[in-house]
């Protein structure tokens, strides 16, 4: 084999070896996590422009390391302040598909609520990947958290904050275990009176604490009750939050008979904390957890 062949031989095998480095370099920064709704979500590498179709899920961008990443939200999207300077695509129950493609994201992070699937199916028509989020249980929060840090390859800006968030759950699971029950209404607003079944995260924080919430069985997440089925159910408390309420839960005043009313067990919550999946979710379980240690004082 003659001089120049062997160096052309060479040539092709640096080129091989640059070659099978890049190849190797993109599979290893390709990413595969699966979402609330457990199915796999996959990216070639880390997303570098994301939209939120949620609340929730601009926190745990944000509290993921992902925050410059955010490049659409929807309205409500007010937490950290940072999020409130971020361009808006719409709102949970309509975004607008022609902004969000204009702003090229790379992964989309959605809600699935009652009145999300056909935006989430027309913005799954895109092509543009779809990770799903809905944490159904306390510390599925930080789960989802470090899922979406590797879709983002934020790992190790997320992984202090979802240990924190682990332990504090931990420490207050130790506090409160073997508290005597509390029946509970949680009032998400009064016109109409709106609760939380317990299809929703609030009660497995309720349950965290103790108390248990007196609509937990019914079928949907979000439904509309009577006045007349919480009077018969009389619930020693009741949890208001501080928005979207015109009486709150004042309203139960009038009734001094129920045991909430009776025992001075009528609690206003921050509804940021507590309706949204995201971090603060914690603080808003550790709130809630102190009032109920109130109702339990109140015994008589």
């Amino acid at each position: 084999m003659g001089r120049a062949s062997q160096a052309g031989n060479r040539r092709y095998l640096r080129l091989g070896a640059v070659l099978a480095g890049l190849i190797m370099a993109q599979a290893a920064q390709a990413v595969t996590v699966k979402d609330d709704a457990g199915t796999n979500v996959s990216l070639a590498k880390p997303a570098l422009r994301v939209i939120s179709m949620a609340p929730h899920a601009t926190e745990l961008l944000f509290a993921a390391g992902g925050g410059a990443r955010v490049v659409g939200a929807v309205d409500y999207s007010d937490y950290p302040e940072a999020a409130k300077r971020i361009p808006r695509i719409g709102s949970n129950r309509e975004v607008d598909v022609e902004r969000i493609m204009a702003l090229k994201p790379d992964l989309i992070v959605a809600w699935m609520h009652g009145s999300s699937e056909r935006q989430i199916e027309l913005v799954r028509r895109t092509g543009v990947p779809i990770y799903l989020s809905d944490p159904q249980t306390l510390e599925g929060i930080p789960d989802s958290l470090q899922r979406l840090a590797r879709l983002m390859g934020t790992e190790a800006a997320a992984q202090p904050v979802a240990a924190a968030l682990r332990a504090r759950l931990a420490d207050l699971r130790k506090r409160y275990a073997g508290r005597s029950p509390v029946r509970t209404f949680y009032q998400v607003w009064d016109k109409p009176l709106y609760t939380l079944s317990g299809k929703h995260i609030v009660t497995d924080a309720l349950r965290l604490c103790g108390g248990e919430n007196i609509f937990h069985t019914l079928p949907v997440t979000a439904p509309v009750v009577t006045l007349e089925s919480v009077l018969q159910s009389d619930p020693e408390a009741i949890f208001g939050t501080a928005e979207k309420n015109y009486g709150g839960v004042n309203l139960w005043r009038q009734y001094p008979t129920m045991t909430a009313v009776r025992n001075e067990n009528l609690f206003t919550v921050d509804g940021n904390l507590l309706n949204r999946a995201g971090p603060r979710m914690i603080d808003g379980a550790a709130v809630m957890c102190e009032k109920l240690e109130e109702a339990r004082k109140h015994r008589k």
